[in-house]
């Protein structure tokens, strides 16, 4: 399989600027802001910056803040919007499509930062239904990235086997959410990566600083929502009227892959509907890649020499078998 990695080069470059002190100072300060302000600093303070979602409720906070940040900033340069993929003029608008966006505030012209949807395969209908609603919402191109050489589930399956994410969770993550997710940084020369963690998802995430730089590969990570607690997300959610996933309503929290994600069962902890019954909190996004990238290599290597054991056995065990004769009468 093709080794996916961060543009090093580049990200190193802008991460070296960062020393321990210097993000210590930057963290203290960003402690301050709003959210809204956090994401305007990092839109001009970040090159190649992007955003990550799974269309969990603090992704689309964060998407909508782009947006109403991105429209605020035309505004001030009085920046007549056109369509992104586009220079026709309202003249040529025969379906009314531009002067609907328009009509209802939403950005009109390029997004600013790049929006990354890492399809696993294995998504409820309910998040592939709100993806294609939040295009359509914000007039916006979604870059899907999915597991190496598969485009379905099916293929996914004939590749690795039925239920890998029971058999062997480590290649699991690592195929339908690290690979995919390496790749679309490099394809993007990503520098920096907007994400919706929160220090009140508990767990890994409960000392999570707003700005942090990845070990090993020097990425940049932005959780601009770091300090927000769900009732935050929600409230904002309803006031602003953000498209939102439907299983929200039916009792869930936090939405991963429809294997491992039920409704929350503890209503003080949003993360407690994922990975029921295992010492998880993780998928591997956010975990020590290069770690990770060995434990799923060892994984290989494993399965590789086991293999080509089963195949040595089969094949003595074919020359051992007697000869049959046929007498011919």
């Amino acid at each position: 399989m093709p080794e996916s990695t961060v543009n090093s080069k580049q990200t190193f470059a802008l991460s070296a600027t960062f020393t321990p002190a210097h993000l210590k100072f930057i963290n203290a300060k960003l402690e301050k802001l709003s959210p809204e302000k956090i994401i305007e600093w990092a839109m001009i303070s970040l090159p190649g910056l992007i955003q990550t979602t799974a269309f969990g409720p603090t992704g689309l906070v964060i998407l909508d803040m782009i947006n109403r940040i991105h429209i605020d900033q035309q505004a001030a340069a009085n920046v007549h919007p056109t369509p992104a993929s586009s220079s026709a003029s309202e003249d040529d608008d025969e379906d009314g499509s531009l002067s609907r966006f328009k009509k209802s505030g939403y950005n009109t012209r390029r997004h600013p930062v790049p929006l990354i949807f890492i399809d696993t395969l294995y998504h409820f209908q309910e998040t592939l239904d709100l993806a294609q609603r939040v295009q359509d919402h914000y007039n916006i191109p979604l870059k899907v990235y999915k597991p190496q050489d598969c485009e379905t589930a099916e293929d996914f399956e004939h590749l690795h086997g039925k239920q890998l994410w029971e058999m062997d969770e480590v290649s699991y993550d690592y195929l339908v959410k690290v690979e995919p997710g390496r790749r679309a940084y490099q394809e993007l020369g990503a520098q920096a990566v907007i994400s919706g963690r929160r220090r009140s998802q508990k767990g890994d995430r409960s000392q999570l600083d707003i700005l942090e730089v990845e070990p090993g590969t020097g990425l940049l990570k932005l959780n601009p929502l770091a300090t927000w607690s769900f009732q935050q997300v929600w409230t904002y959610l309803r006031a602003y009227q953000v498209p939102f996933n439907a299983l929200l309503d039916q009792g869930y929290r936090s939405i991963g892959d429809w294997h491992s994600t039920k409704p929350a069962s503890n209503p003080d902890d949003e993360r407690s509907g994922r990975w029921e019954g295992k010492q998880k909190t993780e998928c591997g996004l956010h975990v020590d890649y290069f770690k990770m990238r060995a434990e799923f290599q060892a994984t290989q290597k494993k399965k590789q020499a086991l293999l080509a054991a089963q195949q040595a056995i089969q094949q003595r065990q074919q020359e051992q078998q007697p000869q049959q004769v046929v007498e011919v009468a």
